[in-house]
C-alpha cells in the first residue's frame, strides 16, 4: 500500500516538470582588423634603432 501511494505521489510530482531547450540567439561574428600606420621618415638624417634593417630609412 505504501509503495503504491509513494509511486502515485512520485508520478504526480514529476508529471508537472517541463524541460525546455535554452533560447540562444547567435549573431554573425564581428571581425576587427587592426589599422596599421606605417611611419614616414623624411630622411632627416636620423634613423631609429632597428628601422634601417627593415628598410624604412
Amino acid at each position: 500500500m505504501k509503495t503504491l501511494l509513494f509511486a502515485l505521489i512520485a508520478a504526480g510530482s514529476l508529471s508537472a516538470c517541463v524541460v525546455e531547450p535554452a533560447h540562444v540567439r547567435v549573431r554573425a561574428p564581428i571581425v576587427l582588423e587592426p589599422t596599421v600606420v606605417e611611419p614616414v621618415y623624411d630622411g632627416g638624417g636620423f634613423c631609429p634603432p632597428g628601422q634601417a634593417k627593415k628598410g624604412r630609412c
